[in-house]
């Protein structure tokens, strides 16, 4: 009897040491960061009211996005232009996105393929990184963002993008302006020019392609810093607003319903309605709750103001000095996200 209770004790003993070390992510004072923010052409409205809440606060904001039309030729939105208008008369430095979207009759976001032919001869690349160029300095902007995606598995496209950042490293210089390049955290961060500030999406750790969880958490966070140490350049780490609601998603995936993005407002909207207060998760500083309605489940994660703070001081205490956050836009506490 002696042995088995001083084996319950020991385990005890080994419980509150383990709770002990794992203080909850949470923000504190951090050493100061220079704010940004991407402004989409789809929610203009609702970021222009995040714009006015957070104004004095960010540094620059990104215009979101060029993109490229069904003959592969660059396009900007109607609804682009009009923000880029709405900017000439405020006081931040403004960058203008550029994308591998393609935008006509069919919307196909991220293409691979569209990559693969608008990169395929150094012609090509040379082509591209002056158009980008001479639209940004056209439309008065002070520097052009890159914002490729899905193609790191792709060994071609990944050596003709790596040539491509050089060039378009080369004529962004040429023309005065700044450049920015967004950066998925699973690409591989070696053999990039240093002419540019790397930007890496520290988000999508959950969303529609997973379970329920939050967008980022510590271990995400902390690894992510660590990979960037290859980075050459200036850094900064994105994070995002809102969250994502999971309806009917059984253990491992076992079923799964619709799954969908969620801005704050939305997901504090839907607490509400449910009659439901979210708890914050220890991990990741995100919000979540659970509800039941018309004979489905559903699950919530998101993050509000102080899920961003609890980032951004992880990011900072980790020499990190500058902050995007996607996006303006549905949210309720922005304003409360600080800089130091």
């Amino acid at each position: 009897m002696r042995w088995w209770m001083l084996g319950l004790f020991l385990a005890a003993g080994l419980s509150l040491g383990g709770c002990a070390q794992a203080e909850p992510l949470q923000s504190a004072p951090h050493a100061p960061v220079e704010l940004s923010s991407w402004h989409v052409r789809w929610d203009a409205a609702a970021g222009d009211a995040d714009y006015r809440a957070m104004r004095g606060k960010l540094s620059k904001v990104v215009i979101f996005a060029a993109c490229y039309d069904e003959k592969d030729e660059l396009y900007v939105p109607q609804e682009v232009q009009a923000l880029v208008n709405a900017y000439s008369i405020r006081k931040v430095e403004r960058y203008l996105s550029f994308t591998n979207d393609i935008l006509g009759k069919k919307h196909v976001e991220k293409d691979r393929e569209l990559l693969r032919r608008l990169l395929a001869t150094d012609e090509g690349i040379e082509k591209e990184a002056r158009l980008m160029a001479e639209t940004a300095e056209k439309f008065g902007m002070e520097g052009v963002e890159l914002d490729y995606e899905n193609f790191r598995k792709d060994e071609e496209i990944m050596t003709r993008y790596r040539a491509f950042l050089q060039k378009l490293a080369e004529a962004t210089k040429e023309r005065g302006l700044k450049l920015r390049v967004v950066l998925e955290p699973a690409m591989a961060f070696e053999g990039l020019p240093a002419e540019a500030e790397y930007v890496v999406m520290f988000y999508n750790l959950h969303g529609k392609h997973s379970g329920p969880g939050p967008k980022a958490d510590r271990d995400f966070i902390e690894k992510t810093l660590k990979k960037m140490e290859a980075l050459p350049g200036r850094k900064a780490a994105a994070f995002a607003t809102g969250g994502c609601l999971w309806q009917d998603y059984g253990f491992l995936g076992s079923k799964k319903g619709e799954a969908r993005f969620l801005t704050e407002k939305e997901a504090a909207a839907l607490a509400k309605k449910h009659g439901r207060t979210p708890e914050r998760d220890a991990e990741s500083a995100a919000l979540h709750f659970t509800f039941s309605a018309d004979g489905h489940d559903g699950e919530v994660w998101y993050a509000d103001a102080e899920t961003l703070n609890a980032w951004i001081t992880l990011a900072a205490e980790n020499g990190v000095e500058a902050v995007s956050l996607w996006r303006l836009g549905g949210s309720e506490t922005l304003a409360d996200v600080r800089c130091e």
